[in-house]
């Protein structure tokens, strides 16, 4: 076994998250060492040529940016290109699809227009605006903290109250994101709001427990407005500079890096082609799901009452549950992902039931499919029973519309496009090993059918075809996406989100705790989206991470 010594830290995960705390750290002069288990670093956020003999590069997992705060552009000297989209969606009308919502960010009277379409109430329009002014007032005032120590809950609450936000404070906070959407009066306009408290998260409007909550906060406090950008050279781009820079400042990536135990002691296990290798270090960051790092440490440490020690990297089947010999691992950790990805190519735009509106001006954006209001909650019901809702509620991106670059010449003056769905309330409890082949091809049935149900050509006829002939379509279960990228459960957010800020009575006594990156292992600390304010391509969870351990030098 080679042993390697006098690390400051070792971060354990080559996504977006690690690359910035060893950028971070690097440039500190800390001795980093990375170790990524794929070939090459980025995690999720990568770029794919995913169909053979055909030079698109596609976002293969994450496919927008909101969270990057550009703090950390600037910390970095990063130089990367974020595209803001002219249209923020265009909804269909389940009820007739020859009509739709296209809600255009450089046209006010075009968008009224709209509303008025679809039949909404002359108010409707007004209502809309004023429902995301309103929550701009909270975050506009959250967001410079998300590369802070965290506030309490009393202390947020205060920062918003002075800002002049009491009914948002209570409306996005502390009660059901469902009750201040049911303002407006459109079942299809309600839809449109409650889509951002249900990406990656399988919850209700109404639910208590409040995740769809977190979950809208998080989808409108990037830049305290919520924009969500497109990438220019597809997210294998943004993770490129990222590496670049934690190169620069002298941190040691080592991809091909299988580890397989940590020691909350400061010692890390891994396998490169075979042989064991062992590297020590007095940090220890965690580029993993909590759950993952839960079953690392099992695997690293000796553990009581005689249990064995568990091979790291065990995959979950259907809803991850958390392993019962995982102490600190929180419940919040170990929910299940609820998502299916699919990936095309087009040979052009397919025309739309709705004439009125431009194929670009609808890929432009945001597209929703079947995600009324009550559509999501009757899918959320039916995925709960057991089922692959029917219609699939969907949201659907172009990405080639606003770069082009990640296409090549070849294809750009073929007119070829891409698509990216993401299909909602596809729970991981529906997949299964023994059904994951089947439930792939059923859920990509599920996406066309629900993308057909709103065109006026099939999808099917405007495929691309790879070099040997077969249709350019990719789908991703939720386990497809945690045995390709470790995502337990296939959750995108490496678990449950919680709140940008703690409980009143939550201790704050070391760095870790101040800035959301704790573990129950003094030494090691998470860096990834399961930190406190981690989820979505942000960095923040690399950047607070890197911050807590400076702070503690």
């Amino acid at each position: 076994m080679t042993t390697l010594q006098g690390y400051d830290a070792i971060i354990v995960g080559g996504g977006h998250n690690g690359l910035v705390a060893a950028a971070y750290l690097g440039k500190a002069g800390k001795k980093v060492l990375l170790l990524e288990r794929l070939d090459a670093v980025g995690g999720a956020a990568v770029s794919a040529q995913a169909f053979e003999g055909v030079e698109a590069w596609l976002s293969r997992y994450s496919y927008l940016v909101s969270l990057l705060p550009q703090r950390i552009i600037d910390d970095l000297g990063l130089d990367i290109t974020l595209v803001r989209r002219r249209y923020a969606s265009y909804t269909p009308d389940p009820a007739d699809p020859s009509r739709g919502l296209l809600v255009d960010n450089d046209d006010a009277e075009a968008t009224a227009a709209s509303f008025a379409r679809i039949g909404a109430p002359a108010d409707e329009h007004e209502l809309f605006e004023l429902f995301y002014e309103h929550c701009r007032r909270l975050t506009e005032v959250l967001w410079p903290t998300m590369t802070e120590p965290l506030p309490t809950r009393s202390e947020a609450k205060r920062m918003v109250l002075d800002a002049g936000g009491a009914s948002e404070w209570k409306a996005m906070i502390e009660t059901p994101i469902g009750d201040v959407i049911r303002h407006l009066h459109t079942d299809l306009v309600r839809g449109v709001l409650l889509t951002d408290a249900l990406i990656g998260t399988f919850a209700r409007a109404d639910d208590e427990e409040l995740q769809q909550n977190i979950c809208f906060l998080y989808h409108l406090i990037g830049g305290g407005t919520g924009d969500w950008d497109v990438p220019v050279g597809g997210m294998g781009a943004v993770s490129s500079e990222l590496a670049r820079a934690a190169r620069d400042a002298g941190a040691e990536i080592t991809t091909n890096a299988d580890v397989t135990a940590i020691d909350p002691g400061g010692t890390v296990r891994y396998l490169v082609d075979g042989a064991e290798h062992e590297a020590s270090a007095h940090w220890i960051l965690a580029n993993v799901a909590p759950a993952t790092l839960a079953t690392l440490v099992a695997a690293g440490t000796t553990v009581s009452s005689g249990r064995e020690q568990l091979a790291a990297g065990e995959p979950s089947a259907g809803v991850f549950e958390a392993r019962p010999f995982a102490a600190g691992l929180k419940p919040n950790h170990s929910r299940e992902g609820a998502q299916v990805k699919v990936n095309l190519l087009l040979t052009r735009l397919p025309r739309l039931l709705d004439d009125s509106v431009r194929p670009e001006a609808a890929f432009g954006g945001t597209f929703h499919i079947h995600e009324t209001f009550t559509q999501l909650d009757d899918a959320y019901l039916a995925a709960a029973g057991g089922s692959i809702p029917s219609p699939l509620p969907c949201e659907i991106y172009c990405h080639s519309l606003a770069d082009p670059t990640i296409l090549s010449p070849e294809l750009r003056e073929a007119g070829v496009q891409t698509l990216t769905v993401f299909g909602l309330h596809v729970p991981s409890r529906l997949v299964d090993a023994s059904n994951n082949d089947e439930m792939r091809a059923r859920l990509q049935d599920a996406v066309l059918a629900s993308l057909n149900s709103v065109l006026a050509e099939p999808i099917e006829d405007v495929l691309l075809k790879d070099a040997a002939g077969r249709p350019c379509i990719e789908t991703k279960t939720t386990l497809d996406i945690e045995q390709a990228i470790g995502m337990p459960g296939g959750n995108i957010f490496h678990g449950g989100l919680d709140w940008p800020f703690l409980e009143d009575d939550a201790p704050v006594a070391t760095p870790a705790e101040r800035w959301g990156v704790a573990t129950q292992h003094p030494r090691v600390v998470l860096c990834g989206s399961g930190a406190r304010r981690g989820g979505a391509v942000s960095g923040i969870g690399g950047h607070n991470a890197a911050m807590a351990v400076l702070e503690s030098e």
